[in-house]
């Protein structure tokens, strides 16, 4: 039986609807000298943690964990190890802004900029007087364009490939209506979109795996630009409008030249929340998206681990994961 802490502290918060928990005391600190092996680490030695943490009884598939490391820049004021129901997370803007807002709270984090380690590079956060918080994501870029998947009883579907701290696959298909009321039908084409990706041994740049699928479609409200649909990589929906996310979609619109440098982009999420965005040139003429949104604590908890539970390490979920 793998090693489980007598409790583990953790800060909640939504982020346009979208839940993040924040571990803030009771987690072994997790071995490496850069943010990509203590990533490692966790997946190797402390799974059971990410499972007992986030999923039932405790959590639910929504849910996005945040593991606080001590940082590995000197400028930077923490190192940030995502993770979900399913897997591990390169970056995660909803739950960035999240873990920004839950350092507020606790009174580790006042109004200003932040930079914050990753396992994919570091990012900076800047936190304004209204509780808004603005994100400088890493470099992101359009990979591949009208990539065309063959997906079983759906037929052929044509979508970018794009990094915004993950791998998308982005596409404007309207097979299924991007509607709340048909979320179980989105989910399963979502999924069977991924499935089919898989099989036919699509991927993003160095073989990284797409593990991410959204839906761009007509938004509902009148300040948005778009409304999507987003199949994260533990299977379930994200509900803010994805902050990774935006930033790939914002990647491929620059790049198929549908969005200028600074013009402001407002992303509609499943939930109704919004997401305003804009993308800047980086260093060696890379791309920089800016994504900015609000999050709002929802409560503190101290997690138990009883050893006579017998679902002290969480129901995991059958997800099919590679990342």
């Amino acid at each position: 039986m793998p090693s489980v802490p007598d409790f583990v502290r953790v800060v909640d918060s939504h982020t346009e609807g979208e839940p993040t928990r924040v571990v803030i005391e009771g987690w072994p600190a997790p071995r490496g000298a850069t943010m990509s092996e203590r990533r490692d680490d966790l997946r190797e030695n402390f799974d059971h943690l990410r499972r007992a943490v986030v999923c039932e009884p405790r959590g639910h598939d929504a849910i996005v964990g945040a593991l606080l490391t001590p940082p590995v820049n000197a400028d930077s004021a923490a190192g940030i190890i995502f993770f979900n129901n399913g897997t591990y997370l390169g970056m995660c803007g909803h739950g960035l802004i999240g873990v920004v807002r839950t350092l507020e709270y606790l009174g580790r984090l006042s109004p200003g900029k932040a930079r914050f380690d990753t396992p994919v590079g570091t990012v900076c956060a800047e936190l304004s007087a209204d509780g808004s918080v603005t994100i400088e994501n890493i470099a992101s870029y359009l990979h591949a364009r009208d990539v065309s998947v063959d997906v079983p009883g759906y037929g052929t579907v044509v979508g970018d490939i794009a990094w915004g701290g993950n791998w998308f696959f982005i596409t404007h298909s309207e097979l299924v209506p991007v509607e709340m009321s048909r979320e179980r039908e989105l989910n399963r084409f979502t999924q069977a979109i991924q499935d089919a990706i898989r099989a036919q041994g699509i991927t993003g740049a160095d073989n990284g795996d797409i593990d991410h699928i959204e839906i761009s479609a007509a938004p509902s409200r009148a300040d948005a630009d778009c409304r999507n649909y987003v199949l994260c990589s533990g299977g379930v929906y994200d509900r803010s409008p994805c902050g990774t996310g935006t930033s790939a979609k914002m990647a491929s619109l620059h790049a198929r030249g549908e969005l200028a440098l600074g013009e402001r982009w407002h992303q509609e999420g499943m939930a109704g929340g919004l997401f305003t965005g804009w993308v800047s040139e980086g260093i060696n003429g890379t791309l920089t998206p800016h994504v900015k949104g609000t999050a709002f604590v929802t409560g503190e908890a101290t997690l138990r681990f009883d050893a006579s539970d017998p679902f002290r390490l969480g129901i995991p979920v059958a997800v099919n994961v590679s990342a």
